[in-house]
């Protein structure tokens, strides 16, 4: 066992089949928020599952400690192709699943060039990779709404013009076309996923759903008085993270790869978005919440909803959580953590 309580692997020689196993899955970005609920649904179906981070410290990524003995953990770049050959060689995966990407948007625009690197130029060393070690590989990779940019028509389909407008939506966008033309030019099984917003418990805190239900949460215990917000008109199509790691399970299991649109198909408004968090603690978010200039920036009008009938109808899949309960529980959740510390 290393540092991590993770089973050590060998450095130059391919991973060997465990007996019962029935697949083996590698995931890049898995101590982010989907990937820790994708590894979790891998091992739920028996799944011998391995993850890719760019560090890894003397204790377990936080979103993978409970079960971070059940994973076999690996450092990697989607930067450096030499490596990322070497460490698809050694795992020889059934699927691959692309979560890794520079996914604030924001930062997209104070620093593009990792935007490409990792979200762009990544994929493609991956598909790379795995084209020399493992071609029968199946590989879902995450992609974004943002492709679309200010869309044409709403709702967004799989046949939606890609127009972007941020670093981070054109890097998603080269992706895409790369994805298509391995799957094309090499016959690779290679699905995309055009993932809209999704939140859980375990979304960054740099994201608006969880700065408004950790607020919520602090309000309620008396650690903080109001909550500082821009613009409450912005709508968003919001779904549930671990609904969406099934729909790219359910990808690969497809008897071809194609691209899907994996959202609710309905749009919510910041504001109902602080009714429902600050209403699930008994508050009344008018007495907490204040417009401060400094956040305000021109509203987003752009109507990003997408229309998931193709995953539906060719995956069988469909969002179980509501806006309401996704958000309850988030806040729940952050109530509960705060009582903890505060506790300990």
């Amino acid at each position: 066992m290393n540092a991590l309580g993770v089973k050590a692997r060998p450095a130059r020689r391919a991973c060997a089949r465990r007996p019962g196993m029935s697949k083996r899955a590698f995931i890049t970005g898995i101590a982010g928020q989907d990937g820790s609920y994708l590894a979790e649904l891998l091992l739920a179906k028996g799944y011998e599952v391995h993850g890719m981070e760019p560090r890894l410290g003397s204790a377990p990524p936080p979103l993978l400690a409970s079960f971070a003995d059940q994973l076999h953990l690996h450092v990697g770049d989607l930067g450096d192709a030499a490596s990322l050959k070497a460490l698809v060689a050694l795992v020889k995966p059934d699927e691959v699943y692309n979560l890794a990407a520079v996914s604030f948007v924001p930062a997209s625009w104070n620093d593009p060039i990792p935007s490409a690197e990792v979200t762009a130029l990544g994929v493609t060393r991956l598909l790379e990779a795995v084209r020399a070690c493992v071609p029968a590989a199946r590989v879902f990779h995450a992609s974004s709404a943002e492709l679309f940019g200010n869309p044409t028509e709403v709702p967004q389909t799989e046949t939606t013009p890609i127009s972007p407008r941020t670093p981070y939506g054109a890097a998603k966008a080269y992706a895409h076309f790369m994805v298509r033309s391995y799957r094309e030019a090499f016959g690779m099984f290679v699905a995309t996923g055009i993932l809209y917003n999704h939140e859980s418990p375990r979304r960054a805190e740099t994201f608006v759903t969880r700065k408004v239900t950790k607020a919520a949460a602090r309000i309620k215990l008396g650690q903080q008085d109001k909550l500082a917000m821009g613009s409450l008109e912005a709508r968003r199509d919001w779904g549930f993270a671990g609904d969406y790691v099934e729909a790219m399970w359910l990808a690969l299991q497809a008897e071809s790869a194609d691209d899907y649109v994996i959202a609710t198909g309905e749009t919510h408004s910041v504001q109902e978005l602080c009714e429902v968090a600050f209403g699930a603690v008994g508050l009344d978010w008018r007495k907490h919440v204040h417009i401060d200039p400094a956040f305000v920036r021109a509203v987003d009008g752009r109507q990003l909803v997408g229309d998931p009938r193709k995953a539906k109808a060719q995956l069988g899949w469909a969002p179980r959580v509501q806006f309401k309960e996704l958000v309850t529980t988030m806040v729940g959740a952050d109530l509960a953590a705060l009582e903890r510390a505060r506790g300990a």
